[in-house]
């Protein structure tokens, strides 16, 4: 028998499989759950650890249920949980409330918990519900911040559970066999609907009604209940599908909040419920690990339509807009173009111009303004959701299907333009140090192309050779492929046209051939 933590009277250590009424859903989803924090090492302290709370390799962590602390204050409050992590001579202790299913946590049965916590000197209330909140030190529901000395208010989703035993599990990040079993049934516990565990799902009944006033011309004001009442839903949504992101990729995608609302919740409030008054829409941004920029969302009240953007540096060392814009194609050949559209933001004051992906494919020189080279693309997906833009789950679905689909068919194919390293400066007198091409041979084949219905096409071949036959690779790798790029932006006749990704074919040490232009 463990011995009970001196602040408790009464209480049970967390099982895996807990002897409970049929009606306590709610203690047996948190008991599975604090049972495999205390057995599953990594799993533990990555959660308390994400607290703020110092958890080192000597750390132990005690978790309890059906909790009865010594000084109850009002008798009718029970706390669900306790934690109890010890480092050495230090111990932190945090109470645990948690809600299941469609109940919501309230302000005064959160200030109960604080005051149990004060009277039993415990140093923390941890809520657990299906409410999100951008970071655990920020909380769904709004509370006196007086009654919040000396006690830390945190909170974490059903859904941040969730999301972080299935990364460390997918991730290998459990070592011992026998605990990655645990943490697998756990999560298989957690995605059956008698756990009680769901998503952010739907938007509250002032949606609907701030969205056919904004339809009928209506003003939006940032103190109005309606909007503020959105705001915080739509705060909600997005870290649901931060979560949901994170799952199909497998890497932790964070919103992106300036350190001022970090510090202050009700500022990024008062932020995007200004944005809401002013131009009509909702924005955020998502941090994606090694993606080439961050992925921009946007729902636009206006015109009941949600964007996913991504913006990145057009390449440096390509001349003209349309070897740029090639580079950008060559990268989102397999995309589908359907609501795909690319915006270019040229040098000075000129405005951005935009094209569908389906059309530059086929006409890229559309995209020229004369005497100007574009410097930064901007690729994005608009989706109009029409009547759905207005009803409370449909919105949901959609938004979160745009921006999934956004991700897969153009966010993870994009990849940054990078400057290429300086060449060493050779003496040009001395002719066994030259690396420069000393040849290039364009040859134009006539061949029919059995798919063509008979169809002639002339495929040219292009064959470099570099002068010196012990560096190659310097060569081929990039001055090879500035040829390429050249006979791209030049006029043989013809305008060549891409049909594939560059083919390079070593023929010799020092040559290659790169056939990858159909000139029609």
């Amino acid at each position: 028998m463990h011995a009970l933590p001196e602040i408790l009277t009464r209480g049970e250590r967390a099982r895996l499989f807990p002897v409970l009424a049929e009606t306590s859903k709610e203690g047996r989803t948190l008991s599975i759950v604090l049972a495999c924090m205390e057995n599953v090492d990594e799993f533990g302290k990555a959660l308390i650890a994400d607290l703020g709370i110092k958890c080192g390799a000597r750390s132990k962590l005690e978790t309890y249920t059906e909790v009865v602390c010594k000084r109850g204050g009002d008798r009718t409050v029970r706390p669900d949980g306790l934690l109890v992590l010890k480092t050495g001579t230090k111990t932190w202790t945090a109470l645990v409330e948690a809600k299941i299913g469609n109940a919501e946590l309230t302000a005064e049965q959160i200030e109960s918990y604080i005051e149990v916590a004060k009277l039993n000197g415990v140093d923390a209330v941890i809520t657990i519900s299906n409410q999100f909140a951008p970071l655990p030190t920020h909380h769904p529901v709004t509370i006196n911040v007086a009654s919040l000395r000396n006690v830390a208010l945190l909170h974490w989703s059903w859904m941040y559970i969730l999301t972080q035993a299935k990364l460390q599990i997918n991730n290998g990040e459990i070592t011992d066999a026998d605990q990655r079993s645990i943490l697998i049934e756990m999560v298989r516990f957690l995605l059956h609907p008698s756990a009680g565990v769901k998503g952010f799902d739907q938007m509250p009944q002032a949606w609907t009604q701030l969205v056919g006033m904004i339809q009928t011309g209506g003003s939006v004001s940032s103190k109005l209940n309606e909007a503020q009442e959105v705001v915080g839903a739509w705060h909600q949504e997005l870290q649901d599908l931060s979560f949901i992101l994170s799952r199909q990729i497998d890497k932790d995608i964070d919103l992106k909040i300036p350190r001022a609302h970090i510090k202050d919740p009700s500022a990024r409030l008062k932020s995007d419920l200004q944005l809401l008054a002013d131009e009509r829409c909702l924005k955020a941004t998502f941090v994606i690990p090694n993606a080439v920029a961050p992925l921009e969302v946007v729902a636009d009240l206006r015109t009941r339509s949600v964007f996913a953007s991504m913006k990145l540096e057009a390449p440096g060392d390509r001349q003209s807009t349309k070897a740029r814009l090639n580079w950008l194609l060559r990268q989102l050949q397999k995309s589908n173009t359907e609501g795909i559209h690319v915006r270019f933001f040229w040098p000075g004051r000129t405005p951005f111009t935009q094209h569908p992906l389906s059309i530059l494919r086929e006409q890229p020189e559309i995209a020229d303004i004369p005497g100007k080279v574009v410097a930064t693309f901007e690729v994005l997906m608009a989706r109009d959701l029409g009547s759905k833009f207005a009803q409370r789950k449909n919105f949901i679905i959609e938004f979160e299907r745009t921006v999934s689909d956004f991700y897969e068919q153009v966010g993870q194919h994009l990849k940054a333009w990078q400057a290429p390293p300086p060449k060493v400066k050779l003496d040009p007198d001395d002719e066994s140090a030259s690396t420069a091409v000393s040849e290039v041979q364009v040859q134009s084949v006539a061949a029919t192309d059995p798919s063509s219905d008979g169809e002639t096409n002339i495929h040219m071949s292009v064959l470099v050779t570099v002068g010196r036959d012990d560096a190659p690779a310097l060569a081929g790798d990039q001055e090879c492929s500035d040829v390429v790029d050249q006979l791209a932006s030049n006029n043989y006749g013809q305008e060549p046209r891409e049909i594939e990704s560059s083919e390079e074919t070593a023929i010799a040490d020092n040559q290659w051939s790169y056939r990858n232009f159909d000139q029609e």
